[in-house]
């Protein structure tokens, strides 16, 4: 069975909205390997070259001071490019970290993420879809599926990619393991699994098996009085 290589990525930003200008500030990411912390990571700071938000710097506390001396968007995207290539990419309210990882690539020429991973799953619709109705952030799930998040009084990148994966684990641990159990044993039922369609294959009853049938049937209309409704049907 082949590995199943995950990412789980997170980010901090200047403020809320790319659209308006506002830039990333840290990357952070964590591999899964067959459902396994690895222990393989990629984070940077990143300089964004214009000011954080007094909004968003309650959130994160990184400063625009802190973030002077460290290396623009488009020195580390090769590393994190290689980082995700080929994964499956899980992100809690991906549209938002998407918009702003598509963004900082436009700016340099580089494909968006979903050209540059296998694909893209949010763990916010996940959620949503398990607890509807309910709160379902991140510091909620934790609490729901008995992550510790009690280091977490900012919010980081790489901090919060590790607690997502925790998260994630959790809340598929039951789903995943159904897909893993199919991956190990038939490979056509594995593949109807994944949204692959194997051929049909087309079994015909043979004469002493119609025959049985028939019998069956028989006793059955006799015991209803030759009221069943196959009968009613054929008659």
């Amino acid at each position: 069975m082949s590995e199943l290589r995950r990412v789980v990525l997170d980010t901090e930003t200047t403020g809320l909205e790319w659209r308006q200008g506002d830039r990333i500030i840290e990357i952070g990411c964590v591999e899964l390997l067959n459902r396994k912390l690895t222990g393989n990571r990629f984070q940077r700071y990143l300089n964004p070259e214009r000011p954080v938000a007094a909004g968003a710097q309650v959130v994160h506390g990184l400063t625009d001071e802190f973030l002077a001396d460290k290396p623009k968007f488009a020195e580390i995207a090769d590393e994190l490019i290689e980082f995700v290539a080929g994964a499956e990419v899980i992100i809690h309210n991906a549209p938002f970290d998407t918009g702003f990882l598509d963004h900082e690539l436009g700016l340099i020429d580089r494909p968006e993420l979903k050209a540059l991973c296998r694909t893209v799953t949010d763990t916010l619709k996940m959620a949503r879809d398990l607890r509807p109705g309910k709160k379902n952030n991140l510091d909620a799930l934790c609490v729901e599926f008995g992550v510790d998040n009690a280091g977490r009084q900012l919010h980081g990148a790489l901090l919060d990619a590790e607690l997502l994966a925790e998260v994630y684990l959790a809340m598929t641990r039951g789903q995943e393991s159904l897909m893993m159990d199919l991956e190990a044993g038939d490979p056509e039922a594995a593949a109807f699994a994944h949204g692959e369609r194997p051929a049909i294959r087309l079994l015909v009853a043979s004469a002493e098996e119609l025959a049985e049938h028939e019998r069956v049937l028989a006793e059955i209309d006799k015991a209803s009085g030759g009221k069943t409704l196959w009968r009613a049907l054929t008659a």
